[in-house]
């Protein structure tokens, strides 16, 4: 019997995770479709530039992803300490890119006055939010949910376009993350899909190489998400000599 996903991720052993989630019987519902002949290719950016967008909101970084033509990879570290410093303020209007939220929260930030009750309650939504920020399901739902339903759109139909809830493995080791890191880097080339790493499409490896994700215009992508976003790297950036702040960094691949 599957184990409850609060009982497979546990920050306290290890803030990594390979993340893995496939299509609706494993078709090609993000690539070229060898039945009909259509191209879904379209797709997988819209995947790409949706992880790069929640990345920018949630308190989740992107260590590595690969978008394939029927599932992707994605691997991830967890900072639910990061919340922590976040100011109601900063918690709503980080929640407020995604969704409108209720009433009185969209009324508390347009500044309308409210009573002492009514604030009450919004700083009992920020708490809520701010919990699921942190939260890695919370995150994956905020992935999936949108791409299955604009993919359904295009096609006019209902149902489900992933295959299931997504699979998650903890890395508990920096060889087994390094290990990880590189097999969803190299997904691509093992999969025919491309001659060379750096010629790969949609995967963090060729954005570290030729950083080109522009968050402007992932939001134009989704139009649910509201300005103003939180810029940020592309992908978690590794220790190295480079590394003159504080934030916490990738182990420096290992040279073989």
């Amino acid at each position: 019997m599957p184990r409850p996903r609060r009982q497979q991720i546990s920050v306290t052993d290890t803030p990594y995770y390979h993340i893995v989630s496939r299509c609706v019987r494993r078709t090609f519902l993000c690539g070229q479709d060898h039945a009909t002949g259509k191209s879904f290719e379209h797709r997988r950016q819209w995947i790409e530039d949706r992880i790069r967008l929640l990345a920018s909101l949630f308190a989740v970084d992107i260590a590595a992803y690969a978008v394939m033509s029927n599932h992707y990879h994605v691997v991830v570290k967890l900072d639910p300490v990061q919340v922590e410093h976040w100011s109601d303020d900063e918690v709503l209007r980080r929640w407020g890119c995604l969704f409108k939220g209720p009433l009185l929260v969209q009324r508390y930030r347009a500044a309308d006055p409210q009573e002492s009750y009514e604030l009450a309650q919004v700083k009992e939504f920020a708490q809520c939010y701010r919990q699921r920020l942190a939260d890695l399901s919370w995150f994956m739902k905020c992935l999936n949910e949108p791409i299955a339903r604009q993919a359904n759109q295009e096609d006019g139909c209902t149902g489900h376009f992933w295959e299931a809830r997504f699979k998650s493995q903890a890395l508990r080791t920096e060889a087994a993350l390094l290990s990880c890191m590189a097999y969803v880097d190299l997904n691509p080339v093992r999969a025919g899909m491309a001659a060379t790493p750096e010629a790969s499409a949609h995967t963090s490896i060729r954005e570290r190489i030729t950083p080109r994700f522009n968050l402007a215009q992932a939001v134009r992508a989704y139009s649910g998400a509201r300005l103003p976003l939180i810029p940020r790297q592309a992908c978690h950036p590794f220790q190295g000599k480079a590394a003159t702040d504080s934030t916490a960094r990738l182990p420096p691949r290992q040279r073989r």
